[in-house]
């Protein structure tokens, strides 16, 4: 397995400290402050290691509150808000240096059948028809912005296939719509806990600059402050986080230095597999 995926499983995989009580560390990287969606994973696999497997999670409602020490472990309190018939409820807080960074509500269901329908999957190319950035960006891409082509150029667990670069290099308004491919970048064990944490993981990584597209911006823009302040994640139905995902987004409002975004995470093959929707920071910086 690629050293990054594995450095992630194994960020995920926390230490027990406690019946309730899990301990966390962060990757050893040169980050100002820990990647929000890592708090997102790391809070579900607390919750998902009081449930039983029978019962998946199906919902989950976030809070970022602090930015996070990359430095510091972080420690996840599980709270056991009810365990019902078919439904179990669990709180989770993350805390540093003795302060509240993060906390979620999640939601786990028993599997039920019942009535189904789904929203089709938007026209995208196949994901092995596109090139990758990296091999864009090695053969040259004319006026990308260097933090944009750092970001894509970085090694990280989570592969990812822009649908359009061309709102990065056709600077300008345009439709708050955006379309990423992405998918693990090797094969995950089978364990369906592992691909809906990886997949907590990923679901915060492009969300928040969909709501930039409009005003012509980014979350690479230096004149722009960005930062998640919420983030809800839906579970629809199984999946592999190993195989490419279609992540579709796009942001119906922003006003007040908030931005507002929206995903759906289809399979290939249209299967519409989780829903994302997240409130952020994006507040133009005064000099």
């Amino acid at each position: 397995m690629i050293d990054i995926l594995a450095e992630l499983l194994d960020i995920l995989d926390l230490e027990r400290l406690e019946e309730d009580l899990f301990r966390g560390v962060s990757p050893t990287v040169s980050w100002p402050r820990v990647f929000g969606g890592q708090v997102v994973a790391q809070a579900l696999v607390a919750a998902t290691r009081t449930v039983p497997p029978s019962r998946p999670p199906h919902s989950l409602h976030a809070y970022f509150l602090l930015g996070g020490d990359p430095k510091a472990p972080i420690v996840y309190e599980v709270e056991r808000i009810r365990d019902g018939g078919s439904f179990t409820t669990r709180r989770v807080k993350a805390i540093q240096h003795g302060r509240a960074i993060f906390a979620t509500s999640i939601s786990f269901h028993a599997e039920e059948a019942g009535y189904a329908h789904q929203a089709p999957m938007p026209q995208a190319p196949d994901p092995d028809g596109l090139p990758s950035v990296k091999s864009l960006i090695a053969t040259g891409i004319p006026n990308l912005p260097p933090a944009i082509s750092g970001y894509f150029a970085r090694e990280r667990p989570i592969e990812l296939k822009p649908v359009d670069l061309r709102r990065y290099l056709e600077p300008g308004p345009a439709e708050p719509v955006c379309n990423v491919w992405l998918r693990a970048v090797a094969r995950l064990p089978d364990d369906p806990a592992i691909h809906q944490a990886v997949l907590a993981y990923a679901s915060d990584m492009t969300l928040l600059d969909a709501a930039l597209i409009a005003h012509g911006r980014s979350v690479f823009d230096p004149e722009i402050q960005s930062a998640s302040l919420d983030h809800a994640l839906w579970f629809h139905r199984p999946f592999r986080a190993d195989s490419w995902l279609l992540y579709a987004q796009d942001s119906p409002f922003s006003g007040g230095a908030r931005g507002f975004s929206r995903g759906q995470i289809f399979d290939r093959d249209g299967a519409l597999i989780a829903s994302v929707a997240q409130e952020g920071l994006i507040r133009p910086r005064t000099r």
